[in-house]
């Protein structure tokens, strides 16, 4: 995936790969790696990529996307229906529908579901429409494809029949399983391309959505189905007078190609509100959106300004999630901030963290009702202990309430500051912090670090992705008492990570990679020793769904039942959701935060 490519739709990604030839199919995939690698020459709407000497594309892209096939033209003499067309349309980043917050709500009381169905009539129960069944087992089938394929076997073409379930998903008024589908393609073109922001456990999570959304829609009803339809949009409703106080600001970079930042407020009844930049860019974006001025009435704050500073709001307009509304009838000014250690932000930190989690969790759980912002957000005092070794890298080991925490980087992309800053904590065992995270279910409390107080100022503030810290910024500290960050429980793994580590595996290599008979038994017998036996049935069901295959009359194999493995597959990635969850609240209650063994 390119990012100097704009974004096309899905429907026009779909539609011209569907016109290919058999013969030109085999070949997308290698076209599609030397057509990103071929640079592109905007002008204006249009972007000019020089395919070689004589033959040229060229998109046409109004507000970044790519909506038409018509708007993708080749030179070659096999026009429309080339393999250069079809190649950067699946080089290209996949417009999602809704790629960033709107700057502009001129119709505050517009419905948040204005590509949704419509609602039902009063005393009538709320059922799935033909078309939204058929769109959910159209994504059920290209999901279970996937699936059944792996990473290397996803190819373009594969991609391109999920992009049109995804689009017809989008007209059938399923928003949500339809950007499901949607990340699930970011995340195999992130992978394939070697982009340093591919995590195997978002794709797997991605995948999870996608089939599980799609199971589950044709049998759903009333609220349980506006859970799994989503909304298109939301709606911004008029919420008065506000002012608030900035806690901190967020770099983002998307799989779909945008990036930017949002900065995080709080009203005084600690309410939390956002302010988002996200537009089609890289990390370099991310890195430098906050410093651009705020959309917000006649502010001429910074984003990185508003984190530290206080704004006040009249003819306020708010989606249902937080985010600030920037119509024309909004007025906001400048107004005084708050320390972290001052009211009302210090009333945000006083909230025991047991009550914090439970809420971010209440939150994940499947069918939950749209969220206020920060739900997933903890605000925590911390003691740093020091760095701890990881498969995936190194932590920050910091103690909270008797708890031991690891406080991990949010991104991983060199341009942002995230791991530079970790690894200057990691300099400060004994000191006390005050910071803010995102959790991260697992057997272990362990965060996203956002952003933390100053380490010699706590009146001032750190944003972990955006500012680095110096060495002059480190005050001198006494050696810790007690016992290092290398000992105690919290090096034990927990049983469930078993499972998890097969649910990832037949993501990245496909149905074929469990297949081979007892890869699995002894994953599952140390699942059964650890008092976990429904996970170890479901590892070995599994199996037994990778390695079945029916025979003809004749004794020759059938095609694998792509529907059976997925079943399988999906039933056990649910019951690590939710047992994840589970031991999560439990070991942000227990007092050496080794839960997760049992």
């Amino acid at each position: 995936m390119s990012q100097d490519l704009p974004a096309v739709a899905p429907a026009v990604t779909a539609e011209i790969v569907g016109t290919l030839s058999p013969r030109l199919r085999k070949r997308l995939d290698a076209a599609a790696v030397k057509i990103a690698a071929r640079p592109a020459v905007r002008d204006g709407d249009t972007v000019r990529i020089a395919v070689d000497d004589e033959i040229s594309l060229e998109l046409h892209a109004p507000a970044g996307v790519v909506n038409t096939p018509d708007a993708i033209r080749c030179g070659c003499l096999l026009a429309p229906d080339c393999l250069h067309r079809a190649a950067v349309a699946s080089a290209a980043p996949v417009a999602d529908g809704e790629p960033a917050p709107p700057l502009e709500d001129k119709d505050a009381g517009e419905s948040a579901q204005s590509d949704a169905a419509p609602a039902p009539e009063a005393g009538s129960e709320d059922v799935p429409t033909p078309e939204q069944r058929a769109a959910a087992g159209a994504l059920w089938a290209a999901g279970a494809a996937v699936l059944d394929a792996g990473i290397e076997g996803a190819g373009a073409v594969l991609q391109a029949e999920l992009l049109r379930a995804a689009h017809a998903a989008r007209l059938g008024g399923l928003p949500r399983p339809a950007a499901a589908a949607v990340s699930v393609v970011n995340g195999l073109r992130a992978a394939r391309s070697a982009d340093p922001a591919h995590r195997l456990g978002d794709l797997t999570a991605a995948v999870r959505e996608l089939l599980a959304t799609a199971h589950r829609l044709p049998d759903a009803g009333d609220s349980e189905l506006a859970a799994l339809r989503g909304t298109a949009r939301q709606a911004y409703v008029p919420d008065g007078s506000l002012r608030l106080y900035g806690l901190f600001t967020e770099p983002l970079i998307t799989a779909g190609g945008y990036a930017g930042a949002t900065t995080w407020a709080a009203a005084a009844d600690g309410r939390l509100y956002t302010v988002s930049d996200i537009a089609p860019g890289g990390p370099g974006r991310a890195a430098a959106a906050a410093d651009r001025t705020v959309r917000l009435g006649d502010t001429a704050l910074t984003h990185r300004e508003l984190s530290r500073a206080g704004l006040a709001l009249s003819g306020a307009t708010v989606s249902p999630t937080g985010r600030l509304g920037a119509g024309a009838a909004v007025k906001a000014v400048r107004a005084a901030g708050a320390a972290w250690t001052a009211e009302p932000l210090d009333a945000i930190w006083a909230v025991p963290a047991a009550d914090q989690v439970a809420r971010a969790l209440r939150a994940r759980a499947p069918g939950a009702a749209t969220t206020h912002a920060g739900a997933d957000l903890l605000f925590l005092d911390v003691t740093v202990l020091g760095a701890a070794r990881e498969t995936g890298g190194d932590c920050l080991l910091a103690t909270c309430d008797e708890l031991t925490l690891r406080l991990t980087a949010a991104h991983d992309h060199p341009a942002l500051a995230h791991r530079d800053n970790l690894r200057m904590l990691a300099e400060l065992p004994g000191i006390r912090l005050r910071i803010v995270g995102r959790l991260v279910p697992a057997p272990q409390p362990r965060l996203h670090l956002l952003a933390i107080a100053h380490p010699a100022d706590p009146e001032r503030r750190i944003d972990m992705g955006l500012d680095r810290l110096q060495r002059a910024d480190l005050p001198a500290l006494p050696p810790p008492p007690g016992p290092g960050p290398d000992g105690g429980p919290l090096e034990q793994a927990a049983p469930l990570h078993l499972l998890h580590r097969r649910l990832e595996q037949a993501v990245a290599a496909g149905r074929r990679f469990l297949a081979v008979p007892g890869t699995l038994s002894s994953d599952a017998h140390r699942l059964r020793r650890s008092a976990l036996p429904t996970a170890a049935d479901l590892l070995a069901a599994l199996q037994q769904a990778a390695t079945e295959r029916a025979r003809d009359p004749f004794g020759r194999l059938l095609p694998a039942d792509t529907t059976h493995f997925a079943r399988a597959w999906l039933g056990a990635a649910l019951y690590a959701e939710a047992a994840e969850n589970s031991l999560c609240a439990a070991a942000w209650q227990s007092p050496d935060g080794a839960a997760g063994t049992g």
